[in-house]
């Protein structure tokens, strides 16, 4: 990879690295740093990453600082909320609300793999990649995370 395929790589995949931690931490510090954190491995071993398969390293490595961060500092629970302006969708503030509230229920790996699927629109196998899980497991895992967001968010009080 070449300097300018690495800023290409900046450029183009640092907004969803980012918008996917901060999903996941609900931290914007906490996200910055792991961005960057990822970014600075995919400089020092650009070398031996191939410019196509760059988004899906980013992916992983990002995957997994965040894995480790949050074992580290597991005991410290955030409060902070993310600004309605910083995330832009096309659903109202309660139905946001609900399905962050929805996602907030879910396990660690559980909410991974929902936002990796259907946010950021990887395939199983992909997936699988990023997180060492097998391809089998990945939909196992999705399909019961699914389920528990169907049910929370179908309760008679969380029906918008």
């Amino acid at each position: 990879m070449t300097e300018k395929e690495y800023n290409d790589c900046v450029t183009l995949y640092a907004d969803n690295v980012f918008r996917y931690l901060l999903k996941n931490l609900r931290h914007e510090e906490d996200a910055k740093d792991i961005v960057q954190g990822a970014f600075e491995k995919l400089w020092i071993n650009r070398e031996n990453v191939i410019t196509d398969t760059a988004k899906s390293y980013l992916f992983t490595i990002a995957y997994h600082l965040m894995i480790d961060h949050t074992r580290k500092y597991k005991r410290v629970e955030y409060r902070e909320t993310i600004e309605e302006g910083k995330l832009t969708t096309p659903v109202s503030s309660s139905a946001r609300r609900l399905l962050e509230e929805a996602l907030s229920r879910l396990n660690d790996i559980q909410r991974s793999l929902i936002l990796l699927k259907d946010y950021e629109g990887y395939k199983y196998d992909e997936i699988a990649a990023i997180t060492g899980l097998s391809e089998s497991q990945v939909k196992v895992y999705l399909h019961r995370a699914r389920l528990q967001l169907r049910a929370y968010i179908v309760q008679p009080e969380n029906i918008i």
